[in-house]
Order: C-alpha cells, then structure tokens, then sequence
C-alpha cells in the first residue's frame, strides 16, 4: 500500500542512500527524533523551526515565520549554497546551514520543518518529517502525483503530525465571508464555477544544457526526478514548466483556486474529467501547454479552468459600483477586467472573488449586489499553523484537504495527457476502466529514493 513507509524502513533506506549519495542520516538520533511528541509547548518555550528551500517562497515564508514570537529557526536547508548562506544570514547567530534535507530530519532539536521546495521535493521531506516526529508547513502544490499525496496523508496520520499546505487564502477573512455566502444559498442554485489565471508572458526560448553552476548540487536538486543534465530554465524560478519536477500553472495556480471552489461547494473530488489544449504559441523548451481548458463533473455542478499565456484579455465583472471607488485600499472601476480568479455562477447572483476582494453581480433584481475589499492571508495562516502546533489541532489547509484540492489539477493533467474523459473513484482513488490512465497517478523515483 502506498505511504507503508516505516520508520525502521526509513532508516534502513538512510544507510543505503549513503553509498549512493554520499551522504546518510543518523540512525540512532533519527531514532530519538522519532519517539519526540512535540507540540506541548509551555508558554515560556519556542517552538524549533527548520526550512527547507529558500528561494523565492522559502524566503517569503521565513519572513512570517520570523514574526511569530515563539518560533526560533535553528536551520536552513538549500543545495544551491549561496541561497542557503544568505538565508541562514538573514536569520542570524546559531542558525544552521545544510545542503541536505536529511541533515534537518535528524535533528531532535526541531519542532517542525518548512518545506519550500520545487514541487517534486514536496512529499519525501514530509514524509520523513512526519516518521522523525516532526510537525509540517509544506507549500503548494502538496504533491508531484496523486500517490505521493495519499503517502502523505498516510504518514501523517500514521505519525500524528500537524500539517498544513500552503494554500494561504483560506486564511484571509474576506476568502472565508466569500465562502459563507457562498454556503449561505443566497446565490441560489449554482450550477457552475470558473477559474482561470491569463496573460500575455515570454518565450523562454532554448538555452542549451550546461555543467551546473558553482555551489549547486544539481543531482541532490533533482532528486527523485530522472536525470537531465544542468540546464537554467528547469531549474530556479521556471521549473513548473517540466513535467519531471512539476504539473504546469494547473497544478501551480489551479491548486490554490480549485481549493476555493472545493471549500465553497463543499465536496471534495470530482467524478469525472476532460480536457484539451497545446503548446500553441511558444516555441521554446517548456513541456507544460500555454493553452489548457479542463472541465471536472462534480454532483450539481460543472467546474472550468482556463489557461492562457499568449493572451491577456481578461475576464469582465461588472461591479456593485456606479463609479471608480477605494474600498480598503483597492481601487474598484465599474467593470473590472480580471487576469485571474474564481466564480460561482449562481441562479440569483455571480459571486467573484479573488485576493483583492469580492464582487457579486447580481440576476436582475433577484439579490442586492455587494462588493468587499481583500485581506491578509499568508501571515494568518502561518498563525493557523502554528496555533495548531501548540494546541496539536486541525490545520485549515492540513495535508487531507490540501491532497483533495491537489487531485484535481492532477486530475486534469492526466485528462490533458491521455486526450479522454476520465472517471474518477474517489474512494479508492483510482482511474475507473482505464488502467493507463490511472498508472499516471504514480509514477516511479529515480534511485536511490523511494516513496
């Protein structure tokens, strides 16, 4: 079964990756690790914090993590050593600074890790975290595939880890007032939702294959991948346009939007999925298309996503305004082109929402038209978590419904790649009555590692 990862398999896997990487865990402080509950922490105690990645997202989640003031950051973790000193800088005198995540695995010291890796990165590391005793904030999308995501799922529940995705918009008020109307029926019947995220970018042209640069362990970097030789658009900043490390700006941007569409409907899988599209306007290296529409059954509704790179017409709302008008900070025009969002098209009314706000258009004179201004979101889920951390509660965001919303991008990509509608069972979590389309649920790891 998958996500049978044992703690004593762990380590014993620890000793075998040695001799093919070089580098191996402790087993005996793994051990110690292990047996650790923590959590349980008293007033006058930090919580011990070890971050994993830190470029661009890593970075941004040290910053809130920094704030909390029961946090102390013991150790960064990046194979690329100059991102790893600078962090390890910033955060100040006795922080550790690491090229292996397993360094950060086996360290009894540390409460919980901070996962901000590329995609490909994400399920490994929590899954050891979570058989190290150690609680997880992992960014998003959780999973590279479907069954990394359900190993997970399993680990930490196996482990009884707090665990959150860094799907952080569900820590925003007007996200969760967005939702509570939502719920609330006021809508009516709604028989459809839309998301999308447009606009009109680069070609990342060809650059050809070169040895990495100094201070990058490039195969540590692809880990579970298959082996490509060093080339700068796979790696930092545009790595989710390959299949080997990521899933597209579907399973980018698509996860944090679908999250909103499954957390207002309330359900939590589709049933069934199609999709289409290409790479129709660039020609460069990127394996991800740069046009993709998907289309997901769920019960009672139909649910669309919508990407498009080559092209940056938006989509229009009209406003609960008569005139251009500030409403928290953000300045509303009587109809509002959109780049990106989600929609709940309703009998009564069309509610919009996105970081910035809320709009609902309404059906004539059915409901009254509305209109909130955005929030913060990403430091109030970081406070989500670690709350959770001290209480040992449920996260918003924690690794089952994160997996849930991540599904179904993956979902959609496995549509897109095969060219036909699947069935999804959403018990078992597999592909009903096409067995090649649910063997890209998986798919395998490059040795030494193993899920």
């Amino acid at each position: 079964m998958y996500g049978e990862f044992s703690r004593r398999r762990f380590i014993k896997q620890a000793g075998l990756m040695a001799a093919g990487i070089g580098v191996g865990l402790a087993a005996d402080t793994l051990e110690r690790a292990a047996a650790q509950t923590p959590g349980q922490v008293s007033a006058n105690e930090k919580l011990v914090a070890g971050f994993i990645g830190m470029g661009g997202m890593g970075n941004s989640n040290l910053a809130d993590f920094l704030r909390c003031p029961e946090v102390r950051v013991a150790a960064v973790c990046d194979v690329d050593e100059g991102r790893r000193m600078a962090a390890a800088r910033r955060v100040g005198e006795g922080c550790d600074a690491y090229n292996d995540v397993r360094r950060i695995i086996e360290r009894a010291d540390i409460d919980f890790v901070v996962i901000s890796t590329p995609d490909h990165w994400h399920s490994l590391p929590s899954i050891y975290a979570c058989e190290a005793g150690k609680d997880v904030y992992c960014e998003k999308p959780m999973s590279l595939t479907i069954k990394e995501g359900r190993a997970m799922c399993d680990a930490a529940q196996r482990y009884g880890r707090v665990t959150q995705i860094g799907t952080q918009q569900r820590g925003g008020t007007h996200f969760q007032r967005g939702v509570e109307v939502v719920q609330s029926g006021v809508l009516g019947r709604i028989c459809l939702t839309r998301t999308w995220i447009i606009g009109n970018g680069g070609s990342m042209g060809w650059p050809q294959d070169s040895d990495p640069p100094p201070g990058l362990d490039w195969d540590l970097w692809l880990g579970q991948a298959p082996y490509r030789r060093y080339n700068p658009a796979r790696c930092h900043g545009s790595f989710r346009f390959f299949w080997d490390t990521a899933g597209g700006t579907i399973c980018d941007w698509g996860t944090h939007l679908m999250d909103i569409i499954h957390w207002g409907m309330q359900v939590d899988a589709p049933l069934a999925c199609t999709a289409s599209g290409g790479k129709y306007v660039f020609d460069d290296c990127r394996d991800t298309p740069d046009t993709q529409e998907v289309m997901w059954d769920y019960p009672g509704f139909t649910a669309l996503w919508s990407l498009r790179q080559g092209n940056g017409y938006p989509f229009w709302f009209p406003t609960a305004l008569k005139q251009p008008t500030v409403v928290d900070g953000t300045v509303y025009s009587p109809v509002g082109g959109k780049g990106y969002g989600m929609a709940f098209y309703g009998q009564n009314g069309t509610l919009f929402i996105d970081r910035d706000g809320w709009i609902i258009h309404p059906e004539g004179d059915r409901m009254r038209a509305l209109q909130s201004g955005g929030s913060e979101q990403h430091y109030a889920h970081v406070r989500d978590f670690i709350e959770c951390v001290k209480t040992r509660g449920v996260c918003r965001s924690n690794f089952e419904t994160a997996h849930r919303s991540t599904t179904a991008p993956n979902l959609g990509n496995i549509a897109y790649w095969t060219g036909r509608k699947i069935r999804w069972d959403r018990e078992a979590e597999r592909i009903l009555d096409d067995p090649d389309a649910d063997r890209l649920t998986g798919r395998p790891m490059r040795e030494p590692w193993h899920l």
